[in-house]
């Protein structure tokens, strides 16, 4: 039996160890932290939305990073501070805006694909992650946001999602609950939120009952191949260890860049932060307040979703600044503040801040299949979609490496791989 390590224990990392577990691999999963999911996989917007496969690649994109440069609670907030990284990933990123609507049908199609694979292994596993299918609303407040969101929906038809424009009084009737003044918006019912945190870690779980060894609390040394084997090794507490595999497979988010540049691959993943408040819903008052339905603000970039009865979920930002993890209370203080003016019925006596980066490729579009060696794959860089779109991923690379490999206990349909222009 072929063995293969996966490096990175978030949503990624456990819906690929799953994947190979399932295509008869004998699969070692490495985390640094003690259990799955407790980094950019733990409290973020909860949506699983192909109706937000719109890539950031177009020229507004920066108009409004300019814009808002200096402004500190602005949705998409740019460091000036000049980095190689920073301006390689740029330049790349302007590279990849002629494939802006390309790249944006692709991701709809592979987040619809995604579906299918995630209820179906949730459903086979018995896992309970707060899922909601009600559709997700996308609001917008002034004519130009919703025109331009007129354009992006004849993109996601093209990728195969339905969506329909709905009047004001129509958003009303969709989610009752929501408060302001709004122009009109768009509704895709087929779109649902969850608990990512649940769910990765309910599939942790049923890895190991497939007999993936998940070795927690290890941190990642260092990794190399000589093209016919992989090698990890580790740290955990004073003692180092290394282990060596018939492939390897890196899903370790922002980490990844550096892990990649140790095999002679170059990913360049940028770590886009975003924050999220949990606003916990105590009393009946609030809970009736909170919306069920998920919403989607254009304008302040905003996402939301409900966890269940008692907690309501609401992310978004962009905020390149490095690999930095603080929470900045002028950071989460317009997120409190939209709650309260969109859903005034609802306390913020209680609310936990959160913040997690984002792996982001320069187009948009993650990094799935292999590497300079023939060894080597990559599961990565799905940045602010990373959860919709894990459960296809992990399938298409675990067909990658089955057909690479070979020597596992069943056949599996050709993969179809993403291509990443630009």
């Amino acid at each position: 039996m072929k063995t293969i390590a996966v490096i990175g224990g978030g949503i990624t990392g456990v819906t690929t160890a799953y994947a190979l577990a399932h295509r008869g691999f004998s699969v070692t999963l490495f985390e640094k932290q003690r259990y799955a999911a407790m980094e950019t996989s733990f409290a973020n917007g909860g949506q699983l939305s192909a109706s937000n496969a719109e890539v950031w690649t177009h020229w507004s994109t920066i108009v409004k990073g300019l814009k808002w440069m200096l402004k500190s609670d602005a949705p998409l907030l740019l460091n000036p501070k000049p980095s190689w990284h920073k301006i390689s990933w740029f330049c790349q990123f302007l590279a990849a805006i002629p494939h802006y609507e390309k790249n944006t049908v692709e991701t709809a199609r592979l987040a619809i694909a995604a579906r299918e694979h995630l209820f179906d292994w949730a459903a086979s596993e018995g896992i309970d992650f707060d899922l909601k299918q009600k559709g997700i609303l996308h609001i917008y407040r002034d004519r130009a946001g919703f025109e331009h969101a007129g354009k992006v929906s004849q993109l996601l038809a093209k990728g195969g999602l339905e969506r329909r424009a709905v009047t004001p009084d129509e958003m009303k009737a969709i989610e009752p609950t929501l408060s302001g003044t709004f122009y009109g918006g768009y509704f895709t019912e087929s779109d649902s939120t969850g608990d990512i945190h649940k769910f990765t870690s309910g599939l942790a779980a049923a890895c190991e009952r497939l007999g993936v060894q998940c070795r927690y609390g290890q941190e990642i040394v260092s990794v190399d191949s000589n093209g016919k084997q992989a090698s990890v090794t580790v740290r955990q507490g004073l003692e180092t260890e290394t282990s060596t595999f018939d492939a390897m497979v890196v899903c370790a988010g922002t980490a990844s860049r550096a892990l990649a540049a140790q095999l002679g691959d170059s990913v360049n993943i940028y770590p886009v932060k975003g924050y999220s408040i949990t606003v916990n819903l105590p009393d009946e008052a609030s809970r009736a307040a909170a919306p069920v339905v998920s919403l989607l603000d254009d304008e302040t970039k905003l996402v939301t979703s409900r966890l269940g009865e008692e907690r309501f979920r609401v992310a978004g930002t962009a905020e390149f600044n490095g690999y930095n993890k603080d929470i900045r209370a002028d950071r989460i203080r317009p997120l409190i503040e939209w709650v309260q003016q969109c859903f005034p019925g609802v306390s913020t006596r209680s609310v936990v801040p959160w913040a997690g980066l984002r792996p982001m490729m320069p187009n948009m579009l993650p990094r799935v299949g292999p590497g300079n060696k023939p060894c080597v794959f990559y599961n990565t860089g799905h940045g602010h979609l990373g959860w919709t779109l894990s459960a296809v991923t992990a399938d298409m690379v675990g067909d990658v490496v089955l057909q690479s490999m070979g020597s596992a206990s069943r056949q599996s349909r050709p993969a179809t791989l993403t291509t990443a222009s630009a």
